[in-house]
């Protein structure tokens, strides 16, 4: 049998190389990142209400955003398409990418029971009511760093975005008390305009996790995960990403953008405990979707699923 293609782009490669894990990790790659999503990723896709998207606006910034719907709304009719019957709120930047041939990135995460599937490919079809995404990289991760939560009501509020450039005291506040982020990267634009590949992750640690300084820098750490570095492979290309964070009380998303620069080693790694490395970003712009989230979302005793 033929070996399966690697997947790594050069970026990913030069992390592979200067963390000395690149023998290791070059064979893993064609194993577990597959062009195509396995039946169990199928039916996982079909189980959720919300999908976290990442995307890349004409600007060239990443964004990360949230879609929702009841379970069912992500369906994956073969292997390689999955079709999505939702749309961003409005002045959500995903809507930008959400058109024929644009990148898009999908993470599907099931706080309830820590599970998470991601899926990276392109848009064959969209039509402002959904879209389906046809299959480049499809790919599991483990459940390190995912806060257990369970499904409280469904609230649907009409949202729209509130666009800011200065980090605001309200958003301040929800970094400092939040333990789950998520990160939207991307490679460059390709010479011929070309769109760049895309990729969302999770970010998950203690309350107040992130740093964030007086000028409004946050600093990311990078702990011991799957040993693929597809951000950080991304943010070595393209020093550029984007963060969203959930209030899963009032179900407010705040979601940033800016510049990168990874910090490989010395006191500031050393200031997060267990952190191996870290990234910094420096915020250019930034969005409230307020009440986009639709789930109110608990760490206590489970609810009823979805009570209206």
């Amino acid at each position: 049998m033929d070996e399966p293609l690697s997947p790594w782009h050069d970026g990913e490669r030069a992390v592979h190389r200067r963390l000395r894990i690149a023998e290791q990790i070059e064979p893993i790659g064609g194993r577990n990142i597959r062009p195509f999503m396995p039946d169990q990723h199928r039916v996982f896709f079909a189980q959720l209400p919300f999908l976290v998207a990442g995307s890349v606006d004409r600007a060239g910034r990443p964004w990360a955003s949230i879609l929702s719907g009841r379970p069912g709304f992500a369906a994956s009719p073969d292997p390689r398409l999955l079709q999505v019957a939702a749309w961003p709120v409005a002045g959500d930047p995903l809507t930008e990418a959400l058109v024929v041939g644009g990148r898009i990135a999908l993470l599907g995460i099931e706080l309830p029971t820590r599970r998470r599937n991601r899926l990276n490919g392109r848009i064959v079809a969209a039509d402002g009511d959904g879209f389906a995404v046809a299959a480049e990289q499809s790919f599991g991760n483990c459940p390190q760093y995912i806060h257990l939560r369970y499904y409280g009501a469904l609230r649907r509020v009409p949202a729209a975005a509130e666009p800011f450039t200065a980090l605001p005291d309200d958003a301040r506040a929800l970094i400092a008390r939040s333990d789950t982020c998520f990160v939207a990267s991307a490679t460059r634009a390709g010479a011929g305009g070309e769109p760049g590949s895309a990729d969302v992750s999770h970010r998950g640690g203690r309350e107040g996790f992130i740093g964030i300084d007086e000028a409004g820098v946050l600093a990311i750490p990078d702990y011991r995960g799957n040993r693929y570095f597809n951000t950080l492979g991304n943010l070595a290309l393209n020093p550029r990403a984007g963060l969203l964070f959930i209030d899963f009380a009032s179900g407010d998303l705040l979601q940033l953008t800016g510049t990168t620069e990874i910090v490989w080693d010395g006191p500031e790694v050393e200031a997060f405990a267990g952190a191996q490395r870290l990234w910094r970003l420096a915020p250019t712009a930034g969005n409230w979707l307020r009440g986009a989230f639709p789930l109110r979302m608990t760490d206590g005793e489970p609810a009823p699923q979805f009570s209206e």
